[in-house]
């Protein structure tokens, strides 16, 4: 990856995820900026890593109990091990799974996503899900997904970024379009419900960084799922759904500004 491909000079929301849960591949522009959100709201390391747990959670649930076989990644983010082919392949070895992100160093760290079974498939779309034609009409989607058979589409911790003129709802359906009934839609959803004056300092910090955000009420994110048939327990705050008592760390409420829920695309 080129050096000059990369802005290292401005923070990049990934890269400042990255940075709070533990990981490496980040920049001081990127800590800098972390440092001052997690000033604003120190449960924000808690909240991040409650949210990638809920994305753990929800895989596995779709490669045990829900038997999908084929995942589409919408905003990857840095490659954070376990990453979605990772489990779903240590459950079903033959599983597929497409990636997609815009940012230069994911595509450079790309290579990470790539280590997966010989049975299965994993490959990779630069691409912006703000334009979803991009996405579906990409040579690697169609050639490592059947859309004859059900595909999940995760759109974890990224519509937040997304404002109203971009009409998340709108990708979202769009993207679930030529998925077949059977398919599902996990999908965690910022919302500033719970710690509305913390979280709504940490989207300042962001939003002064170029970075604006759109956080959603319940209601809103129920928008997302309107026509699918919602898993128990429907939509919750990501540390709600299903616990499987895994986590070390004691998680309140107010420490979680992200709804969770995984719904299915009934025929």
């Amino acid at each position: 990856m080129p050096a000059d491909d990369i802005d290292t000079g401005h923070p990049h929301s990934a890269r400042i995820y990255d940075y709070i849960i533990g990981g490496k591949d980040h920049y001081p522009a990127d800590q800098e900026a972390g440092d001052a959100m997690v000033r604003e709201w120190p449960a924000l390391p808690v909240h991040m890593r409650a949210n990638r747990d809920f994305m753990n959670r929800a895989v596995r649930y779709l490669a045990e109990e829900a038997g999908i076989r084929q995942f589409l990644d919408i905003g990857t983010g840095i490659p954070t091990s376990p990453n979605i082919h990772e489990i779903a392949q240590s459950v079903a070895p033959e599983a597929r799974v497409v990636y997609v992100d815009n940012d230069p160093l994911v595509l450079g760290l790309s290579q990470g996503l790539m280590s997966g079974t010989p049975e299965g498939r994993t490959a990779y779309i630069e691409a912006d899900m703000r334009d979803p034609a991009s996405i579906l009409d990409a040579p690697a989607f169609r050639d490592t997904l059947d859309l004859k058979e059900p595909v999940a589409l995760a759109v974890i911790a990224i519509v937040h970024f997304m404002l109203d003129e971009h009409d998340a709802t709108g990708i979202v359906r769009r993207l679930l379009e030529p998925l077949p009934a059977g398919s599902h839609l996990a999908m965690s959803i910022g919302t500033a419900e719970f710690a509305p004056d913390e979280v709504g300092r940490v989207a300042r910090e962001y939003a002064a960084r170029g970075m604006p955000m759109r956080l959603r009420t319940h209601g809103e994110a129920a928008g997302f799922f309107t026509g699918l048939d919602l898993v128990e327990p429907g939509i919750v705050q990501v540390h709600k759904w299903r616990p499987d008592g895994t986590g070390t760390e004691v998680v309140r409420d107010e420490d979680i500004a992200m709804y969770g829920a995984v719904a299915r695309k009934p025929s």
